[in-house]
């Protein structure tokens, strides 16, 4: 009796195993179709915006011998009829702003407007009311991908002014910089019997720092979150896009920290909320989402790709190149492959000085290399101005 019972319990046992293991398989079997699901879905989202993209630049190039578009450095803002637009460099540190025109008059009054505008515009209304992100905003985005709202925040207000700006001293601003002795006039080669005028100005010396100090109290809550050094997230961000809010690569990468949703995006999102998700360019848009987002993936970097790295100067060389183009290519420019256990044996019996040289010489693209440098040589200006 008692063997009969052994029989029956071991083959209730197979057979609850057998349940369970089919079970897991239908389990991910599901998930599986459901992540197939979502990456289609994420790619029509993209090619939808790709598409949008496009058409909103051939609107452009009806009217601009240069359909000039936003790029990690510049800002590229144009009115609902794109007759006027603005160009904030944020790396010549100047302000561009040109207007299709029949006569002075009617130039001089949109330039007025348009620079008047682009001193003192935040990124919530620039988010609402840029004709680009209206018609990206209004493509369908997938279920599982996670939007967000761009809250209000400076984009050259405070560097212009000492103070919160008034309507006197836009006014004198921008009589002062609007002038016919400076303003620029060619002939339009797209639009009969119109002229383009522009005007370009110059920002203030301390510009730079200046948009840094926006960022500096969400810099300073993710970096000790994260156990960064601030010094490095100022420099991260300064080469990645010069403080520039609107930032947008071809990749396409978005803001501040120029997160790229499909890479850097989902491993930080994983990590900081555990759940693996895709997030749209507008969610980035938000420094403090960026900026979360980004030091979480140097976070990432540094504490676990890169983890048996043993020193930490010579890891945090690594990090800095990784962060632009992936820790495999790393682990590449000490192997010539793309794994970073056979990479770390090699970087740990070399000292810090030798790894940096070794990066700077090796790493697969000069971007990368030229990338390392202009960090670490950031993060020594940052760390005088803000310390750690």
């Amino acid at each position: 009796m008692f063997k009969i019972f052994l029989v029956i319990t071991s083959l209730a046992g197979f057979l609850m195993a057998q349940t369970a293991e089919e079970f897991r398989k239908e389990q991910m079997s599901g998930f599986d179709s459901y992540k197939t699901t979502q990456e289609a879905a994420f790619k029509k989202y993209q090619k939808d915006q790709m598409k949008a993209f496009a058409d909103y630049k051939k609107e452009v190039g009806a009217l601009w011998s240069e359909p000039k578009m936003s790029t990690k450095k510049a800002w590229v803002s144009y009115t609902k009829d794109k007759k006027t637009r603005t160009d904030v460099d944020f790396s010549k540190e100047t302000i561009t702003v040109e207007t299709i025109a029949s006569s002075p008059q009617e130039a001089r009054t949109k330039l007025k407007i348009a620079l008047a505008k682009a001193v003192t515009v935040d990124t919530k209304t620039v988010q609402e009311t840029d004709p680009l992100e209206v018609k990206l905003d209004a493509l369908k985005k997938p279920s599982g991908v996670v939007d967000g709202k761009v809250k209000a925040e400076p984009i050259l207000s405070t560097v212009i002014f000492k103070k919160p700006p008034t309507k006197k001293s836009v006014f004198i601003y921008v009589k002062k910089n609007i002038t016919d002795e400076k303003m620029k006039v060619v002939k339009s080669d797209k639009v009969k019997h119109k002229k383009v005028y522009s005007i370009q100005v110059k920002m203030p010396s301390n510009a730079m720092v200046k948009r840094s100090e926006v960022y500096k109290n969400v810099i300073m809550k993710n970096a000790k979150k994260q156990k960064l050094p601030v010094s490095l997230v100022f420099a991260i961000m300064h080469s990645e896009s010069n403080f520039n809010p609107r930032a947008r690569s071809h990749v396409p990468a978005f803001g501040l920290m120029q997160i790229v949703p499909k890479t850097a995006g989902i491993d930080a999102y994983n990590f900081l909320y555990k759940k693996k998700k895709l997030v749209t360019g507008q969610y980035l848009y938000d420094s403090t989402q960026n900026i979360t987002m980004g030091t979480a993936y140097l976070h990432i970097l540094y504490f676990k790709y890169l983890r048996k790295i043993k020193d930490p100067k010579s890891r945090m060389y690594c990090t800095i190149a990784a962060y632009n183009t992936g820790s495999g290519n790393i682990a590449w420019a000490f192997t010539k492959k793309y794994n970073m256990n056979k990479a770390a044996p090699l970087i740990n019996e070399m000292s810090a000085e030798q790894v940096y040289k070794k990066l700077r010489k090796d790493l697969r693209w000069p971007e990368a290399q030229n990338y390392l440098k202009k960090v670490s040589t950031r993060m020594t200006s940052y760390h005088k101005i803000y310390g750690s």
